[in-house]
């Protein structure tokens, strides 16, 4: 993974991530069937785990044996675009504070 290094079964306060790669604040997710059932747990699990910093992956188990190219591509551009800040200042926020600082 181009010198990324995760971690399998890693645990991000209360939660399990399948794959974790700390440094690049990402989590990879491999859904099975029983995720089409319990869609609004894993929505707030996602959400809090973006609080935390993290962007998180979900890819389906069928589509990792299916086209791991596809997933492994996906996974790369994450690695290679930096994560928004999880808590971003307001539109126009940044100008206004870099106009004061002058």
């Amino acid at each position: 993974m181009q010198g990324w290094k995760f971690r399998r079964q890693h645990e991000i306060d209360r939660y399990i991530a399948d794959f974790a790669c700390p440094d690049a604040g990402l989590i990879v997710e491999l859904d099975g069937s029983q995720h089409g059932e319990q869609v609004i747990y894993d929505e707030t699990r996602t959400r809090k785990l973006e609080t935390m910093g993290y962007r998180v992956l979900r890819f389906w188990d069928n589509d990792v044996l299916t086209n791991i190219e596809g997933v492994l591509e996906v996974i790369l551009a994450a690695l290679a675009s930096p994560a928004p800040h999880p808590s971003p200042l307001p539109e126009g926020e940044r100008g206004r504070a870099a106009e004061t600082d002058k």
